[in-house]
């Protein structure tokens, strides 16, 4: 039995898991351990380790590290925090796993995996090779890739990317995008479920929106935000739900903003901390289009056929299917952009990230290499 460890540190990063942990855990090859830090156990963004509890996993370890401030200093600070965390984490722990997933981009994930670099820890890296150029996570991501033995990514560019950042060609595997897996491992929720668990009637016209602060220009989040506001508030036919941001950099001056919408707009505009991945894409499936500068939509949102506003340059770099609009933040070629989707049929293309049963595929190249 091989023993394959899962740090996951966000709601996000464990939602693109999901199907992996699912397969680890079923096949009796497999020893699973999930490491939960992070905004994992922070009460202020949710306290998302019970999604993994009620998901039916086990938290193997928790650890601690996350600061309720968004400076450059507090996220300095919990930066080192969580890498003086993890040293004597890996101290005692180095030699029990085979194995450590870690995923994406962000600054504590990246403290973690630096923290395992001395002890030798076999890191295998999912979403390498990637590139966001509005946001820090662009250091973090390719620092990720440089210390991980093995590599996971969603398509051949990202492959050629690590080859060229690692200077070799081994270990890295074309798998596609494992989040996707959840489009036929993950049971929906129906419109009247949706209703019933949040009150929100998903008969109407509703834009899923999810809003980053760019942290490679902090100063400018608030202008950003208040133009977003601005637009949403004028987009009077639709419902909004939206998904809170992550810890961040400038995260506050988003979510502070975000969170008077509901009381300005008379509750058309909502907000959640964290849907959960069923519901979350059960509101992508019957959402009319996704607004923001998320990653879902990016790489998820073209398999539900949905249109992608695409806001600012925290996404820029990142390979593209045909389905976004990349619109600055301003509202009148938000609108425009909106007023062009209307009149567009459902989006029918590719999903470049969609090759199908990456989870299987993970585990069968970890049956030859471990």
């Amino acid at each position: 039995m091989k023993r394959i460890a899962i740090l996951t540190s966000s709601r996000a990063d464990y939602g693109i898991y999901l199907p992996l942990l699912k397969t680890i855990k079923e096949d009796p090859f497999f020893e699973l351990k999930i490491i939960a830090f992070g905004t994992h156990l922070s009460l202020y963004h949710g306290y998302t380790i019970n999604q993994i509890l009620n998901d039916g996993f086990e938290v193997s370890y928790q650890i601690e590290s996350m600061l309720t401030d968004d400076s450059p200093n507090a996220i300095s600070t919990a930066m080192a925090l969580t890498s003086l965390k993890f040293a004597d984490f890996w101290k005692d722990h180095h030699h029990d796993f085979d194995l450590v997933f870690c995923l994406g981009d962000r600054y504590e994930m990246f403290a973690a995996v630096s923290a395992g670099i001395p002890f030798n820890i076999p890191f295998a890296h999912l979403h390498g090779g990637e590139k966001t150029l509005g946001a820090i996570d662009n250091i973090f991501r390719h620092a990720i890739t440089l210390a991980s033995k093995y590599h996971f990514v969603s398509c051949k560019e990202h492959s050629e990317r690590v080859a060229e950042l690692t200077e070799s060609k081994a270990n890295i595997f074309d798998i596609g995008a494992l989040g996707l897996d959840n489009l036929t491992s993950l049971t929906l929720l129906s419109k009247e479920d949706f209703y019933i668990k949040f009150g929100v009637d998903l008969n109407q016209p509703t834009i899923l929106a999810t809003i980053h602060p760019e942290t490679v220009s902090p100063e400018m989040n608030r202008i950003y935000i208040e133009e977003l506001a601005s637009t949403l508030l004028e987009l009077k036919n639709y419902q909004v739900i939206i998904t809170l941001p992550n810890a961040d950099i400038s995260g506050f001056i988003i979510r502070n903003r975000l969170l008077q919408l509901p009381q300005e707009s008379d509750n058309r505009i909502l907000c959640f901390e964290n849907l959960g991945s069923q519901a979350y894409f059960t509101a992508m499936k019957f959402c009319s289009f996704m607004l923001g500068n998320t990653s879902s939509g990016i790489i998820e949102a073209a398999s539900f056929g949905k249109w992608v506003v695409n806001l600012g340059n925290r996404q820029k770099g990142r390979k593209q299917s045909l389905n976004c609009f990349n619109v600055p933040f301003n509202k009148s070629m938000i609108v425009q952009s909106v007023a062009e989707i209307e009149n567009k049929p459902v989006y029918s293309g590719k999903n470049i990230y969609y090759k199908g049963n990456a989870a299987i595929i993970i585990c069968s190249i970890l049956k030859r290499l471990l």
